[in-house]
């Protein structure tokens, strides 16, 4: 568990379901075309209470690790953080991110990121970690310079959205330097 501020960033646990659910459910417009998979899968509550089972399934084979932040305020979640596409054979893992709408733009993100980057380096022991956006998300990409990363390169082709639209992705990567 990591606290600053007023937030803590702990796992995302199935005790989450409707916290989560009304995360997702307040941000779904803005989640459409790049969490393509989390927007599927969480349609009502039910459906999120399957897809959280599932999270917690691929945690505890140490597969993915599902976080959030919470507002130690009033116990909303506010922020989710991911790590995916976990490599142990290098070890690398991508980090995904989305804000509540009401908390964009703040620097909330960029505070979280920088201190979760560092759990995670020393946590999990992984040597990169790299994220993917797209080339009109201009607040990840300044979220990726502020945290340290580096763009690494244009990846073209590389996702697919909701919609079916084929993109390009920046990837940005940011090693640990000991």
């Amino acid at each position: 568990m990591i606290t600053f501020d007023n937030y803590t960033i702990r796992s995302l646990e199935s005790s989450d379901l409707i916290a989560y659910f009304d995360l997702v459910e307040r941000n779904r417009k803005r989640l459409e075309d790049f969490f393509t998979g989390t927007v599927s899968k969480t349609k009502d509550v039910a459906a999120t209470k399957i897809f959280l089972e599932e999270i917690v399934e691929r945690r505890n084979s140490k597969q993915y690790f599902p976080f959030v932040v919470v507002n130690q305020t009033n116990s909303n979640l506010i922020a989710f953080i991911d790590l995916k596409n976990i490599d142990w054979t290098i070890p690398k893992a991508e980090i995904g991110c989305y804000t509540d709408t009401e908390f964009a733009g703040t620097g909330l993100t960029t505070k979280a990121m920088q201190l979760f980057l560092e759990y995670s380096f020393v946590h999990f022991g992984f040597k990169k970690i790299f994220l993917r956006t797209h080339q009109n998300n201009i607040a990840a990409q300044q979220v990726a310079d502020k945290c340290g990363f580096e763009l690494e390169g244009i990846i073209r082709m590389e996702y697919k959205t909701t919609a079916g639209e084929i993109v390009d992705l920046k990837y940005y990567g940011k090693l640990h330097v000991q």
